[in-house]
């Protein structure tokens, strides 16, 4: 799966900005790729560089999950106007602040639901640095955490399970039990080195 990751990290940000600017909505541009018509899911994450710390810190962070009502362009559009404004850990983005921020996008494969006999098998199924995770009970109670969390977070892999639940708005330990359904993911990550400067494809060979 290759798609255009620049053109999305840049639509991101001039989304935003534009939205802060006037309160409008950007249109979807007429020579966008072809291949960001798909219907994928995707999440745009923004992170501010503080002078009080040596990592950029979380700002912002929602997104979308594949729906067949929406193309790939429309999600990044409509989830980097809400990781600006409606991420409800974080006050609304201002537009002085972007300067200061990195744009992060994170395009979603398909989920797929993990069947297993025994938690103890999700060990064999799932990969640190490549599978985002999905927790779900009921039809309510559900948590998402990108592929990228637990390396950030240095995070094992009963940790990063504990902390899905917990997402989910779950016990910790609910992965432990069946009735608690697992779906993981794959994620192409885009992001800015730093703030509208070059933009790489973000891989975690180098951590």
């Amino acid at each position: 799966m290759t798609y255009s990751g620049e053109y999305l990290v840049k639509l991101a940000r001039k989304t935003i900005e534009t939205y802060l600017k006037g309160l409008v909505k950007i249109k979807i541009p007429k020579d966008a790729p072809k291949d960001l018509f798909d219907q994928s899911g995707t999440f745009v994450t923004l992170r501010r560089i503080s002078g009080l710390s040596n990592s950029p810190e979380l700002r912002g962070c929602i997104g979308r999950i594949e729906s067949p009502n929406s193309t790939l362009i429309q999600s990044t559009i409509d989830s980097a106007i809400d990781a600006a404004i409606h991420d409800p850990r974080f006050p609304t983005v201002k537009l002085e602040e972007m300067n200061s921020i990195i744009i992060e996008v994170t395009i979603l494969t398909v989920p797929v639901i993990l069947n297993v006999k025994t938690p103890e098998e999700y060990k064999n199924l799932i990969e640190i640095g490549k599978h985002g995770l999905i927790a779900e009970r009921g039809s309510f109670q559900r948590g998402l955490l990108l592929p990228q969390v637990p390396v950030e977070q240095n995070w094992d892999l009963l940790t990063y399970l504990d902390n899905l639940c917990m997402k989910a708005h779950l016990p910790r330990n609910s992965w432990k039990d069946l009735n608690t359904k697992i779906s993981c993911f794959e994620g192409l990550i885009y992001t800015e080195k730093t703030p509208n400067g070059p933009i790489v494809h973000k891989t975690f060979e180098e951590d």
